[in-house]
């Protein structure tokens, strides 16, 4: 079974200093372990690389150097399938901005869904359920639900 890694999980991934980062860490882990694969789209990895790459001055900036942002990059490339867009994703983004009358930021979100129905993942492990919570063709998973993770790192 595929789960599909959301950004926020992504960046935590890599990111040693977050509060998250040994959690997500462990979950991910655990979802290998169990003899899942875990994937994430290029959407995320733009989004990640934007995160990365933006001031700390900028909402939530992260003020990394486009070379240390690469290395990062190329440490999830190592650990996480990146899945590629298709041009069935459109339409399916289109069908699904309409059905859930999907308007503002919600449109990212909607097209991660697209592109999980082209591709037939269906999970997503996410640090915002909630922003999914209208699609029922996916089960959006929190870190904390893999199982009981251990305490965030001091």
């Amino acid at each position: 079974m595929q789960y599909l890694l959301d950004t926020g999980v992504l960046l935590r991934l890599v990111i040693r200093s977050d509060p998250l980062h040994a959690q997500i860490r462990y979950a991910v882990g655990l979802l290998k372990d169990q003899g899942h694969q875990t994937v994430t789209l290029t959407q995320n990895i733009a989004e990640f690389w934007n995160v990365c790459t933006r001031p700390r001055s900028a909402r939530g900036g992260i003020g990394l150097s486009i070379a240390n942002t690469h290395h990062r990059l190329r440490m999830l490339e190592r650990a996480v399938f990146v899945v590629r867009d298709r041009a069935e994703m459109y339409a399916e983004w289109k069908r699904l901005l309409l059905a859930h009358k999907v308007m503002g930021v919600q449109v990212h979100d909607a097209r991660i869904v697209a592109a999980m129905m082209v591709h037939r993942i269906g999970n997503l492990l996410t640090l915002n359920k909630s922003d999914f919570a209208r699609y029922a063709t996916i089960k959006a998973v929190a870190p904390a639900e893999v199982s009981a993770a251990p305490p965030a790192s001091p």
